[in-house]
Order: C-alpha cells, then structure tokens, then sequence
C-alpha cells in the first residue's frame, strides 16, 4: 500500500505595521496614537510605515511625508530606527526558528515557515499558529499576523485577509473559494496599472480572470502578466519567493503599495534593504562577495543582476553602492517599479576576524562602526543608537516646529 502524501502547509507571519509598532511598544505613550515614521515635516521624504491609527486618515507608506502631514498634523513623526527594528525582528526570527525545520526570512517584518509534517509535534496547524502568536506577543510585545496555506502564495493572502493581529487558514480544498472570494486588488501582486488595464477588458472579479486561459491573457496583456495572473487567479504559487537553490544567501525585499518611477524613493528603499542584510550577515556570521539585486517592473518582468566584487562586502553603504549601480544598469526610469531586492550570495562562514588593511578605506571603517552598533546593541537590549544615514538628519521628534511650514524643501 502506497504512504499516504503529507499534504504541504505554509504559514506566513507578518509583523503588524512593524516599525510603528515597535515605537509604540518602546514608548508606551505613543500606544493609540497615529505614529507614522520616516522623514521629518519639513524636509523631503516619504512615510517608511506608520501605525494603523495613521492609516485611519489615509496615510500609506510611500506617501510624500508633506501630505501625510496635511492629512494628520497631529500625528507623531519620528525617524527610522533601523537597528532597533533588526534587533527586534532578529529576537521574532529566533522565535519562529523554534517551530520549523526551514524558515525563510523575507524582510525585517516578513517570514514562511515550512510546516509540513509538524502537526504531531506541535498539533494542528490552525492551533500551532495560535501558539506561535501567543509566543511573539509574550516575548517580543508584539502582534503579528498568521496566515496558512498550502503555498506560500495562498499563505500570504490569507495573512493580508486577516490583518491586523489575525489568524487565517486555507486548506487546500479551500483555496480555490478562497481566492475567488477576494476583490480583484487583494490579489497580491496586481498594480494599479494591472487592475486599470483589467478594468478595460471588463474583467472585474476574480472569477472572471480565473475564467482565461493563459493564451487569452497573453494576447491581452503579455506573456509575463498572463503567466503570473493565471496561476494566481487559482491560488497557484507564481513562485515569487523561491528561493536561490545553488547557493546560500541572505536577502531582503520590498513590493510597493504603489508603483514607483520616482529614483530617489527606490534608492532609499535599497538603503534599507542593504542595512536590513549586512546587520544580518554580521549577525549570523557570514561574509560574501557578491550582491544580487533583484527588479520587478509594473508588468511582472522580473529581472535579476549580480555583481562580484575583489573584496568581501565589509559595510552596509558598500553594498548600498553596489546594488545602485546595479540598479542603475538594469534601470532607466521608465518602467515604473513595483519590488525591489537586495542580497548578498555565495556566503562563507567567517571563521576568524580578517586582518584589517593598514590603510583602510571608507567602507572598512563603516564595518567597524556597524559591528560596534551590533556589540552595543547585543549588551545593551534596550539601547537607541541610529546611524545617521537612515535618519534624514533629523533627531526624535514628535512633529514639526511650531511655525514651521511642513511643505518648506531645503536647499
């Protein structure tokens, strides 16, 4: 008699609005608050994330910090911590590795679990998912969002239906009317671009798109989209989070609320990126020549670069410049942008402290004050060192100074 199949299950684990919530649970004060984080009013910039109370008056990251202080002037500004974010997500990422034999880590804030096979250990996946949450509220403080699925696309999807602080599961016999229950724009995936041109071709819902062959979309609207609404349309994996099976790597991403063709914001998004890795490769003890960024335009064409440098990658600006140029290559501002990537490939285990160069250059000594930021932090928990770089030059604030025009551009 033939073993019976372990049928697979994902789950994915979104930190709740994860850069406001950590301010929020730093300072008690702010909880109940419209805290939105990024730049300074007054100054350029956009929201990098902001608390669920912000969204209550139509602030979404991305947004011009300008109007967002149109829209909530009595909101609370305060800058990108991005360290004190990784500290925090490196003591979620901890917890979650107790429960799966293979996470996979795809931001500051996200992760898949690969279940399959645990339900003897840790019971039903609906139960472990509870545990799991009661775990990271106790411990961390904070709320995050579970979904299951029998992919890592359906699992996504369930998570996004059940924000803030949810618990959802798709079983596999579920997934189809599962997925043809949500609106078109909660596909994860489709643009404002997509859902336009959709809404051109009378295809409304997602029973409509599920309705078209791959042949019909293709003809509509290319063969790139037609591949990726198809699959999606079933609750398919398009496989937009596999990982790179030749090589170990560390890599973080980020998929847009809105399309973007504005250079600057894309830039910022991949300074991020960059630091969100090189903390994570001096945390985890590795080192590696080669950064990969990865590009996915409005239209679904996905492009992949990477570039091997005569060094191992010794800063987070390092790596901030490699992937620019990369970027820079791969892009000339005329498609609009709707993921980007940064990884680091090809890692090796460092096994003992490199002998410094005698002269070294700027990046080098910008490793040493990371790894300082990193030694600092690992004492002292609770600290707020801030690179400078992340915080647009500006101090903790609670929002503009009286007086001040929050539409002022500094020259």
């Amino acid at each position: 008699m033939a073993e019976r199949e372990i049928p697979t299950v994902w789950f994915h684990v979104d930190l709740d609005a994860f850069y406001a919530s950590v301010e929020q649970r730093d300072d008690p004060s702010l909880r109940g608050k419209p805290v939105i984080v990024g730049a300074a009013p007054g100054h350029r910039g956009v929201v990098s994330a902001c608390s669920y109370e912000a969204r209550r008056f139509g602030i979404h990251s991305a947004m011009p910090i300008s109007r967002a202080y149109r829209l909530c002037p009595q909101g609370v500004y305060l800058p990108v911590r991005m360290e004190r974010y990784l500290e925090v997500s490196r003591i979620v990422m901890g917890i979650l590795e107790r429960w799966t034999p293979h996470l996979q880590q795809i931001s500051v804030d996200e992760a898949f679990l690969e279940m399959t096979g645990t339900e003897r250990i840790f019971g039903p996946a609906r139960e472990a998912g509870a545990r799991i949450k009661a775990e990271v509220r106790e411990t961390a403080g904070l709320a995050i969002s579970v979904g299951i699925g029998p992919n890592r696309y359906v699992a996504k999807l369930a998570t996004n239906a059940g924000k803030p602080d949810g618990l959802v599961e798709v079983t596999p016999a579920g997934t189809a009317s599962f997925v043809a229950s949500l609106p078109l724009k909660n596909l994860w995936g489709i643009g404002e671009k997509t859902l336009g041109r959709l809404a051109e071709l009378n295809i409304d819902s997602v029973a409509r798109l599920a309705a078209m062959t791959e042949q019909e979309l293709a003809g509509l609207l290319g063969r790139g989209a037609a591949a990726f609404l198809w699959r999606i349309a079933r609750g398919d994996d398009p496989g937009i989070f596999s990982e790179e099976p030749h090589s170990r790597s560390i890599s973080s991403e980020v998929t847009f609320e809105a399309d973007r063709k504005d250079r600057t914001s894309i830039e910022r998004a991949l300074l991020e990126l960059s630091h969100q890795v090189a903390f994570r490769l001096l945390d985890e003890g590795w080192k590696s020549k080669t950064v990969v960024l990865k590009l996915r335009t409005h239209d679904f064409t996905t492009t992949t670069a990477r570039r091997t440098i005569g060094h191992y990658i010794s800063s987070a600006e390092e790596l901030y410049e490699v992937a620019r140029a990369l970027l820079a290559s791969r892009w000339d501002g005329g498609a609009a942008v709707r993921l980007v990537g940064v990884g680091a490939s090809g890692l090796e285990r460092v096994e003992t402290r490199e002998q410094l160069e005698l002269f070294a250059d700027g990046f080098e000594r910008q490793k040493r004050v990371e790894e300082a930021v990193l030694g600092i932090r690992r004492r002292m928990g609770e600290g707020s060192l801030t690179k400078a770089s992340l915080l647009d030059r500006t101090t903790r604030r609670r929002g503009p100074k009286p007086g001040s025009d929050p539409d002022h551009r500094p020259t």
